[in-house]
């Protein structure tokens, strides 16, 4: 691990790198370039320059590839037509060219993995010349996210960061749509960083991004797994699985192995992966063997106090954020500045100022003597583990409004009905996003686990009214947690998608009783 003043000289050395046009900067490349890096079968017209990649015909303007991919629901190949009348260069596709015909035709084995190599290639391979840290994890990503930007804005000023909640690039603002971008988005965000000057880059890696390629061929300097838990089982099928495309981060079989890998020694699948790494690691947590380890900390509604035992020495933080959960985040971040180089003093201070990510026990302020949280716990592990937390805060009842997405992992739903009962004094199950799904069935299922806890609760679909009966509920000393949809301000059904963000229902909720202290922290 370095110290500041080299940190300070790899950043400079990577600027004066980034000046030079010999792979720092997109080259104009032809689509006959293209294709002999792609190693494509091509044919048609050749020469035309290409300056954007995209598998979305909406967005194949002049100078794009369009890479027609076959997904779950819709298939690439039937937009080639609306691509090419939007200006589109050519076409990378799995099929072989069309007769008639008229534009560039790359026929490649895999479209899906072309996407990200093709970006990389007309965008001037960018995270060659970023530190880049990926992390992926079940929970704690996003939080984790945010802390390591904020140690890096501290030392360098200027930060990239693509998230669950926003992509952020300089003092640049994107609302995420996405907890890791598409592989072009990907690639074209991180041009972007390079050109404002950023030296290091932050972004979640999702076990779906993993494993549909979207973070295929990025050089990471740092890789971070937080935790596995329960979650996505509707997609990879079993643990086992998930785990697997979790460690390809950590392997070298998306392009290159990471310089440094940042492990939970207290996760089961933590050990697992640093029993397996080959290559530099720094592992936290309690654990005696962690090389960044929590040696006490005290917690309140007012923050955290931490002392950390650290290769470079013991470090003492103090933090906004509240909650057990955290000291994991803080941790995490703690361990990834380190390998990025940073001293305890840059770390120490940046974490001081940093309140985290929206929507993480984010607290409402109100005048009733009881706390209000809003949480984006939606996993059986994180639900629990944010309950717990509440339990340690409160000096009441712990009162939880939770609900499980629709169309996605069912076999979820009664462990985190189970979760919230063993958790709560009182629960009250509603719907969060139901999509396509009868709400009343996804609640049913969550039903299962809350009779299995024995706790006493309420359904009411109605998710307003289910946070409105909660703050009703509530009195001086309880903590209410309202988990599952944290930052996002939307609902999604059937038929329609409405604007819905809990923090304003609960501030709705908390004026009605006259109890309000106006905007959100």
């Amino acid at each position: 691990m370095a110290t500041d003043a080299h940190t300070a000289r790899a950043a400079r050395g990577a600027k004066a790198q980034r000046g030079s046009t010999k792979g720092g900067s997109p080259m104009a490349r032809t689509v006959e370039q293209i294709a002999e890096e792609l190693k494509a079968e091509a044919s048609g017209h050749l020469g035309a320059t290409v300056t954007d990649v995209t598998h979305d015909s909406r967005r194949a303007g002049r100078g794009a590839l369009f890479v027609a991919i076959t997904g779950l629901h819709h298939d690439g190949n039937t937009f080639v037509d609306a691509a090419m009348e939007t200006g589109a260069a050519g076409v990378i596709s799995e099929q072989p060219r069309p007769e008639g015909f008229a534009g560039a035709w790359l026929r490649v084995d895999d479209a899906r993995r072309a996407l990200p190599r093709a970006a990389a290639i007309v965008f001037g391979r960018p995270s060659e010349w970023l530190r880049l840290v990926g992390i992926t994890g079940t929970n704690g990503k996003t939080t984790t996210a945010f802390l390591i930007d904020r140690i890096v804005r501290e030392a360098e000023d200027v930060s990239a960061l693509l998230s669950t909640v926003t992509y952020s690039v300089g003092r640049r603002r994107i609302k995420a749509d996405r907890t890791t971008p598409e592989a072009a988005d990907v690639q074209r965000l991180l041009r972007e960083a390079v050109n404002e000057g950023c030296s290091t880059a932050v972004m979640e890696a999702s076990s779906h991004a993993i494993d549909l390629g979207r973070v295929d061929g990025l050089r990471f300097e740092v890789a971070v797994f937080t935790n596995l838990t329960q979650d996505h089982l509707d997609y990879h099928g079993t643990m086992d699985e998930y785990f697997a495309v979790k460690r390809r981060l950590f392997e070298g079989s998306l392009g290159s192995m990471p310089r440094w890998a940042i492990i939970n020694a207290d996760d089961e699948y933590g050990r697992r992966l640093a029993a397996e790494h080959d290559g530099p690691m720094l592992r936290f947590g309690f654990d005696r063997s962690a090389d960044i380890r929590a040696e006490r900390f005290d917690l309140s509604l007012d923050g955290l106090r931490l002392e950390l035992a650290t290769p470079l020495g013991p470090m003492k933080l103090e933090s906004p954020l509240i909650g057990r959960p955290y000291v994991y985040n803080l941790m995490t971040a703690a361990s990834a500045a380190l390998a990025l180089g940073y001293s305890l003093e840059t770390i120490s201070r940046a974490l001081a100022n940093c309140t985290g990510a929206p929507g993480r026990f984010e607290t409402i302020a109100n005048t009733g003597g009881f706390a209000v949280a809003v949480d984006y716990a939606h996993s059986p592990d994180a639900v629990l583990k944010v309950l717990e937390t509440a339990r340690e805060l409160s000096k009441g009842r712990v009162i939880c409004v939770f609900g499980c997405g629709g169309d996605r992992d069912r076999t979820k739903r009664a462990p985190m009905g189970e979760a919230a009962g063993a958790g709560s004094d009182f629960v009250i199950v509603t719907s969060d996003n139901p999509r396509s799904e009868d709400p009343q069935q996804i609640i049913a299922d969550a039903e299962v686990g809350l009779r299995s806890a024995g706790r006493q609760y309420l359904a009411i679909a109605d998710r307003r009214d289910a946070i409105f009966r909660a703050i009703d509920e509530a009195a001086p000393g309880d903590i209410v947690v309202i988990a599952g949809k944290g930052h996002e301000d939307y609902q999604i059904f059937a038929d329609r998608t409405i604007h819905f963000d809990d923090r304003e229902v609960a501030r709705e909720a908390l004026e009605a009783r006259g109890l309000g202290m106006g905007a959100i922290r």
